[in-house]
């Protein structure tokens, strides 16, 4: 059962990914175009302020969401939540890092029927 979204928190929303400039996630946004389907991987339970990681379909890192978004989706998907993101802006090294990509993130509100 898919827990319910907390108070005031939007089912579908779309925000940037931070991050991208470190290691080699620039790489990996060349490979990256709009419409793409990207996953989401909160951290592990026991870190103290978890991010929401984002990643290609390979498992290529990309970058996290901001802090205002991870703090409350990173534990609802822990908590059985589930979310897509899908690319929906890609720019290249003349944008600054922050705004490279913007993706739209859809979580269900519901458990499927079965």
């Amino acid at each position: 059962m898919i827990p319910p979204l907390p108070e005031a928190q939007p089912a579908t929303f779309r925000t940037t990914v931070h991050g991208i400039v470190f290691g080699d996630r620039a790489a990996h946004l060349d490979e990256v175009a709009e419409g793409d389907t990207l996953l989401l991987i909160p951290d592990p339970p026991m870190e103290e302020d978890p991010a929401v990681w984002v990643h290609r379909a390979t498992g290529d890192p990309l970058g996290h969401l901001p802090p205002e978004i991870s703090q409350w989706l990173a534990v609802w998907l822990l908590r059985g939540g589930k979310a897509t993101a899908r690319a929906i802006r890609v720019r290249g090294p003349d944008e600054p890092s922050w705004k490279r990509l913007l993706i739209e993130v859809r979580c269900e509100t519901q458990s499927p029927a079965g």
